[in-house]
């Protein structure tokens, strides 16, 4: 039987989703929902259909109500204000803390501060500070860099707002290799996304160039056309299924990989 829905929880504008049960009947997509979890209340919204799943990270305790929205709406406010104040406060303490946002529960007895650091730094020391002013109990929580962004949201080299920020639910791994795989240049600012990592796209696009690069010839293979002209490999152009070959009589010329076989060892 059914038991949870996804939920997205406001939390800047990551997109993960946590699975949270219900009781009676389930809340439709869409709808906004009061939620418990590890951290107490919480607003979020229903992002997928009923389903079947053994752990759950909270429950769903209501469909929020015009008050819940209204106190929510009046806490991203305290939010707002009191992510600025920590900026103005830890520049002078805690200059390497970079204060990315805050998240009172829907009670406003928890915050947890969203925070980025080159290195580890020792938050002790500013806690009873920060939870007088704030008048909740504070939670510290470190981002990585591909986080931030996920956190803070931004533009892709595509031009459209980043994977990590929509709709990606974990990150995906990616190399060199599936760069140098789909002939990219291996300049950082070319194969690195906003966050400074290399871009996730790599790894999606990966498997199609890995079927492409299949049947090609390898680069700095000797082949010849069936024209009879022979080189060898310098560029694959896998989206095309077509080679550059440097020719033995000093040319380049381009070639459709279907034209190509080995060239044969002399004897």
């Amino acid at each position: 039987m059914p038991n949870c829905v996804r939920v997205r929880l406001f939390h800047g504008r990551e997109p993960k989703l946590y699975e949270m049960r219900f009781k009676g009947e389930a809340p439709t997509v869409g709808t906004k929902v009061v939620t418990r979890t590890p951290r107490g209340l919480e607003l979020g919204e229903v992002r997928a259909a009923p389903h079947a799943v053994s752990k759950a990270f909270g429950e769903v305790v209501r469909v929020a109500d015009a008050g819940d929205l209204d106190r929510a709406h009046r806490l991203r406010e305290q939010e707002e204000s009191l992510k600025w104040w920590l900026k103005a406060r830890l520049r002078a303490k805690l200059p390497q803390v970079k204060v990315l946002g805050c998240n009172y529960t829907l009670d406003g007895g928890h915050v947890v501060v969203y925070y980025a650091a080159e290195n580890r730094v020792n938050l002790g020391g500013v806690v009873r500070e920060i939870a007088r002013h704030a008048g909740a109990r504070v939670e510290f929580v470190a981002k990585g860099p591909r986080d931030q962004t996920a956190f803070l949201g931004t533009l892709g080299m595509c031009g459209l707002e980043s994977c990590c920020s929509t709709w990606m639910q974990q990150f995906a791994p990616a190399t060199i290799r599936m760069a140098r795989d789909q002939q990219l240049p291996l300049s950082p600012e070319k194969i690195s996304g906003p966050c400074g990592r290399l871009l996730c796209c790599l790894a999606y696009e990966h498997p199609h160039y890995k079927e492409l690069l299949a049947d090609m010839p390898k680069k700095n293979a000797k082949v010849c056309t069936s024209a009879g002209v022979c080189g060898k490999v310098i560029k694959l152009n896998p989206l095309a299924g077509t080679v550059d070959l440097y020719t033995e009589g000093g040319g380049v010329i381009t070639a459709p990989k279907e034209d190509l076989r080995p060239r044969e060892k002399e004897g």
